[in-house]
């Protein structure tokens, strides 16, 4: 991993794999670069379909700065960390997609510095992320929670096993969890003129139907990964190829 410090001082963690046009990748909560993009397959469909691949560890996770201040984690100041890594490289601009978290990551990224993207893929996400009742409370309890066998909520305890499987900061991850749930800015999706592909699995109950997310946007689509949940979706073969096939139009 290489290293570079953000514009607020957090110490961000990167690799770059292959050759050709680059496209940056921002991974989901509680994941890092290498579960969510190496590990399923997705660093090595890029590589050989001639991209370049940039590969950050979200701040608080991996082997990236973990603050402990929710107000480190707002959207926006994650959206800067990967501008801020295409300037350390000295990209003027790049394709750009992220699950979930990323995909929220980088939505304000396109709303916020549209000159710098050029395709946006967001995945792991769609209606439910124009809900602005998105309580973090169960998930930040789960993740500060000493015994998880007492945890209740289904969707909580999720995130607290995907967390323990990573080896992640927990308390690090419940100050990220505070802020990306706070209310999602739907007013700017508009502004969006980037050609957008959303995408979900058809049995996400996290992200809700890609659809309703991808109208919002003026040259957004929707894609329906069939029969795949939140955590399945990531590494199948119709992800990646619908993908492919919108990166290379």
């Amino acid at each position: 991993m290489d290293f570079f410090e953000s514009e607020d001082g957090v110490r961000i963690a990167y690799r770059v794999e292959g050759e050709g046009s680059p496209v940056l990748l921002a991974h989901g909560f509680a994941s890092t670069h290498e579960v969510n993009w190496v590990a399923t397959g997705w660093t090595k469909a890029l590589t050989g379909a001639g991209y370049r691949v940039i590969l950050p560890d979200m701040r608080g996770h991996g082997a990236s700065g973990k603050p402990l201040d929710a107000h480190a984690y707002t959207l926006s100041a994650m959206a800067a960390d990967l501008t801020g890594l295409l300037d350390h490289l000295g990209e003027p601009g790049a394709d750009l997609m992220g699950y979930s978290m990323g995909a929220m990551v980088s939505l304000v990224a396109a709303m916020e510095t549209p000159e710098r993207f050029d395709k946006i893929v967001a995945a792991g996400v769609g209606a439910k992320l124009l809900d602005p009742k998105r309580d973090p409370g169960p998930v930040i309890e789960a993740l500060l929670t000493d015994d998880p066998s007492g945890i209740e909520d289904k969707g909580a305890l999720l995130f607290r096993t995907f967390a323990d499987q990573n080896k992640q900061d927990r308390e690090a991850l419940a100050a990220c969890f505070e802020a990306v749930r706070a209310p999602f800015p739907v007013e700017g999706l508009s502004r969006i003129t980037r050609p957008v592909l959303v995408v979900a699995g058809e049995t996400d109950v996290q992200a809700g139907a890609p659809g309703p997310l991808a109208e919002q946007m003026p040259k957004g689509e929707a894609f329906t990964v069939p029969k795949r949940d939140h955590m399945k979706t990531v590494g199948d073969r119709a992800y990646k190829e619908a993908v492919l096939g919108f990166l290379g139009e």
